[in-house]
């Protein structure tokens, strides 16, 4: 039976702080109710009963002010283990209850080389196999060594994705491209050719910083992950060019990304659900080969069919630690004001920002 925890972010840090090795002592029944209640997300509510959405200030852990314009949908759901294992992982995934199309694509970043925090083949393998899925990435914008085809296939089969599913790079065969509705800053999103092959998508994302976008979750994968290397490029300049990543305005490239994500999400008619990997929590994005040592612990995986709730679920847990843990990721957050995705993300309707969050654990 599923049990539901939603009333304070203490029954959150009591949960985290019950994973092996977690090494949390501070997180037991010492802590002051009335102080961790104070702190909790305003995007979290109460799983008894439904209750109308408040059109009050909406502002996030992170400090930032102002009020976000809730759109008028129902509530998401936000699925939750601790067990980071391909148990767990199947699990949360379960919890989707999601029926997908006979072509499955799973995207995934395959990583840089030589040292970047891509996700394990060891534990994504039996989700990947279970939707009999392909493994799908598009070339980068910024040299490397994913940024040609024939090395990017290299790179899937040295990190060991080939060994568990097909690997195809959307882009290889260059770009199509999906209408943007109710944006600002792009009308036209370009994504890997291949795009149209699969009838859906099961998004698989390191939940990470970014040098660029401060955090790295579902929606990035579904923006910067799935868009052509012209489409990244037209991603991170607003519009402006589709053969260089370099300039714009920061807050103009965050929109976009929650522009192009909602184009993807059109274009499949909401035949896509996603999961987050909470482990190995650098403050750098696995396009990094180099990344720095995370300064915190794992916390574990999340799964929702929305990808606004899921990212706003994993920043909740990130600002919920205590004691300094995951400073340097909020600080890459903050300075990047990373979290302008998520309240413009939920303007235009790619999701929602409040959530129920449910742990699949015994």
């Amino acid at each position: 039976m599923k049990k539901k925890f939603m009333t304070a972010v203490l029954s959150t840090l009591l949960l985290i702080g019950s994973m092996a090795g977690c090494g949390k002592a501070d997180l037991n029944d010492s802590t002051d109710q009335s102080s961790v209640a104070g702190e909790m997300s305003d995007h979290q509510e109460e799983t008894d009963a439904p209750e109308e959405q408040s059109e009050e200030d909406n502002s996030s852990l992170g400090g930032m002010e102002g009020t976000v314009q809730q759109p008028d949908h129902a509530e998401s759901i936000v699925y939750m283990t601790t067990d980071i294992s391909p148990e767990g992982l199947m699990a949360v995934y379960e919890s989707l209850g999601w029926t997908h199309g006979e072509h499955v694509a799973v995207k995934l970043s395959t990583g840089e080389p030589p040292a970047s925090n891509y996700l394990s083949p060891d534990l994504i393998r039996d989700v990947v196999q279970e939707v009999d899925g392909t493994i799908v990435e598009c070339n980068t914008a910024y040299g490397g060594s994913r940024a040609e085809t024939a090395m990017h296939y290299q790179v899937a089969e040295d990190h060991g994705f080939t060994d568990i599913a097909d690997v195809q790079i959307l882009d290889e065969d260059g770009s199509m491209g999906l209408p943007v509705s109710g944006g600002t800053h792009l009308t036209e999103n370009l994504v890997g050719a291949h795009f149209g092959d699969y009838d859906s998508y099961l998004v698989l994302s390191h939940f990470k910083g970014h040098a660029m976008a401060g955090f790295g979750g579902a929606i990035k994968n579904i923006s910067i992950g799935l868009g052509s290397s012209e489409g990244k490029c037209l991603i991170h300049t607003a519009g402006e060019s589709s053969s260089s990543p370099w300039g714009g305005d920061q807050d103009s490239f965050l929109e976009s990304m929650g522009e192009a994500g909602k184009s993807v999400v059109d274009a499949l008619d909401g035949q896509i659900v996603y999961i987050n990997v909470m482990n190995r929590l650098s403050v750098d994005c696995d396009c990094n080969g180099h990344p720095a040592e995370p300064d915190m612990h794992d916390i574990g995986i999340l799964a929702s069919t929305d990808p606004v709730a899921l990212d706003q679920a994993c920043i909740d847990l990130i600002y919920a630690q205590k004691d300094g843990d995951g400073a340097s990721l909020v600080n890459r957050i903050e300075s990047l004001n990373g979290l302008h995705t998520l309240e413009y993300a939920e303007q235009i309707g790619l999701g929602s920002r409040t959530y129920q969050l449910i742990s699949v654990d015994e």
